[in-house]
């Protein structure tokens, strides 16, 4: 079947598809997106794959694909994904598509301590399959799509069932399964981040290091470099990099020349760019004193001094753990959460299963365990 595809460019095409879908267990997904190249990203591949057939279904030819809603929210049939979260948010964004009953191929080889994860290495060492990924980053809203790189596409689906059923093999094997079937359920429910008019400058690495004039500088640099990407619809970093923006932001050069002494855009970017950015620049060191930004910081709580050495023995503990089931310590309990447990200090199962930051896998496998712990624990 690795090379035997076909593809869904009609409502009939996807109507016999859905009736497949309908009458199977279990199939696979895999897209493929334009982040790379647009200023809106979108879905442009959706690839599925049973143990049977090999579909790729083109959204750029057929918008809709609310006929798919129904096999995707159906629970009695598993959607196999390998590294879900960016899949199920993208679906959900361009096609209100909700999955019930997620499997991700990469949470369960975490889960039984395989290190390389990526669906390349995971291939090579389970089926001596490799990847080629060379059509990773390519454009993949150009139409029409080249044949090798819709080969490429349906490649990356077919394996996940085979993959998927190994997998559920081992953990149930290790009594992990339901570790990953609870972690599943959680990441089906991820959703596109909304756009709540907050400042820019909240999702722009380093911003929480700047002075308040220099956030109003930024705010108003990242306010044009997104007026330009849209303009020309390309992704925000071709327009200008982060860390340029940043180090323009602390700079604040008023004039051309002082702009390009700092050397942080290109003479292209300059030219073309460089009186916006100035204009930019000005209109940041406008903001009266009190209308300035503020990046906002949570105040860490104050713990109970005994909090510290209850995290030392619960991290001891969780490191030991996770040696043993050969596993990244984090899978076990996250930094958070041993900060949380700490502060509650559970002492009993009872206690245990009250918290909220826990999972209920790691209640019932390590509940007893954890109260244990922290019974000892000052």
């Amino acid at each position: 079947m690795e090379d035997q595809y076909r593809i869904i460019e009609t409502e009939t095409e996807l109507a016999d598809l859905v009736t497949e879908l309908e009458s199977v267990p279990v199939f696979a997904v895999d897209l493929e997106a334009d982040s790379m190249h647009h200023f809106k990203e979108k879905v442009c591949l959706l690839q599925l794959a049973t143990s049977r057939i090999s579909v790729l279904i083109d959204p750029l030819v057929m918008s809709d694909l609310s006929a798919l809603r129904p096999a995707f929210a159906n629970p009695k049939i598993k959607k196999v994904f390998h590294g879900a979260d960016y899949d199920v948010r993208s679906l959900y964004r361009d096609f209100e598509i909700d999955v019930h009953h997620l499997f991700d191929t990469q949470l369960a080889s975490m889960f039984l301590g395989i290190r390389e994860t990526g669906l390349d290495a995971v291939l090579q060492n389970r089926f001596d399959v490799k990847l080629d990924k060379k059509f990773q980053r390519k454009d993949w809203s150009v139409r029409p799509l080249p044949a090798e790189m819709l080969a490429y596409a349906a490649k990356d689906a077919i394996y996940l069932v085979r993959l998927a059923e190994e997998l559920e093999t081992e953990l149930t094997a290790k009594s992990r399964l339901f570790w990953v079937e609870e972690e599943c359920a959680l990441l089906s429910r991820v959703r596109p981040p909304e756009n709540n008019g907050n400042p820019l400058f909240l999702k722009s690495k380093g911003a929480g290091k700047l002075k308040r004039i220099e956030l109003a500088v930024l705010e108003e640099l990242l306010k044009l470099r997104r007026t330009i990407a849209s303009r020309k619809d390309r992704p925000l970093f071709k327009v200008f990099g982060n860390g340029s923006l940043i180090k323009i932001a602390t700079r604040g050069p008023r004039t051309l020349n002082s702009l390009e002494r700092l050397r942080e855009l290109s003479p292209r970017q300059v030219a073309m760019h460089g009186k916006d950015v100035i204009t930019a620049v000005k209109k940041g060191f406008e903001v009266p004193p009190d209308k300035l930004p503020t990046y906002p910081r949570k105040k860490a709580p104050q713990l109970p001094p005994q909090v510290p050495d209850r995290i030392q023995a619960l991290k001891g503990w969780r490191d030991r753990r996770a040696a043993e089931l050969e596993l990244d310590p984090p899978l076990l309990l996250t930094k958070a959460q041993l900060t949380a447990v700490a502060t509650d200090c559970p002492r009993s199962i009872k206690a245990v299963n009250a918290l909220p930051d826990l999972k209920n896998w790691q209640k019932k496998e390590f509940g007893r365990e954890i109260a244990g712990i922290l019974k000892k624990a000052k």
